[in-house]
């Protein structure tokens, strides 16, 4: 058993009674066997106004996460490379912003609307997708609700997902999830998750990571991806 199983970003915010009540779930944490990567709304109003604290940016830019999207960008890239050297499958995710796309009052969450533009919803220039990668447009919440993403997995024989992106609480909870409810392993990557709230980012990662998912350092993930790049490059 490891002992670095609550070593992660709720510490502070955990108390002691609540790691007794959730210690049946302590296990070993790992990278799932023939992975994918799955980046989770990527998009560039997440990012609008920059690596400032949300509460200010939010009359203007209401679902920007500020800061807390800005310092996930180098772990993300890190993330990213690490997965093609490898030769894993990428999925990325955005909302479906075509017209007619879907009923009125149809979203990823019952927040208030507020008015978005296509360009809301392009995935941020530092994760450009590259040819071979999957752009998966969805109405609801999990990359998986409505969308062909089980079926490319199956032809793909992925058997486990590494998971980034935002928000810790909504599309990145709602699809870790679905991950785990199709029978996947799932990786969720601490340093490359991110919400508008730390309170709530915390709490929506200690939960996930007890029940649903293993959440995992950047390092140690991209430390298992560099020794399948290893092993692959040795196949060759």
């Amino acid at each position: 058993m490891t002992d670095h199983f609550e070593d992660h970003a709720w510490k502070d915010v955990a108390p002691d009674d609540l790691l007794e009540i959730y210690s049946a779930y302590r296990r070993d944490t790992f990278v799932g066997p023939n992975p994918a990567l799955l980046l989770i709304d990527l998009y560039n109003m997440a990012y609008k106004g920059g690596a400032k604290p949300p509460l200010e940016l939010q009359d203007t830019y209401p679902s920007s996460c500020g800061k807390y999207a800005h310092a996930a960008i180098e772990p993300t890239k890190e993330l990213i490379a690490a997965a093609r050297g490898a030769g894993i499958p990428i999925f990325y995710c955005t909302s479906d912003f075509r017209a007619m796309n879907a009923p009125r009052g149809v979203g990823a969450t019952r927040r208030n609307s507020t008015p978005k533009t296509a360009e809301d919803f392009e995935i941020w220039p530092d994760f450009a997708p590259e040819p071979g990668d999957v752009v998966i447009k969805k109405q609801r919440a999990s990359i998986f609700a409505g969308t062909p993403l089980v079926s490319h997995l199956n032809m793909l024989g992925v058997q486990s997902v590494i998971v980034c992106g935002e928000s810790t609480s909504g599309c990145v909870r709602a699809s870790c999830v679905d991950a785990y409810s199709n029978g996947l392993h799932v990786s969720l990557v601490e340093e490359c998750t991110y919400d508008r709230h730390e309170l709530v980012h915390k709490m929506n990662l200690f939960d996930l990571h007890h029940k649903y998912a293993d959440v995992m350092h950047i390092d140690e993930v991209t430390s298992h991806l560099g020794d399948l790049a290893s092993t692959r490059q040795a196949a060759e």
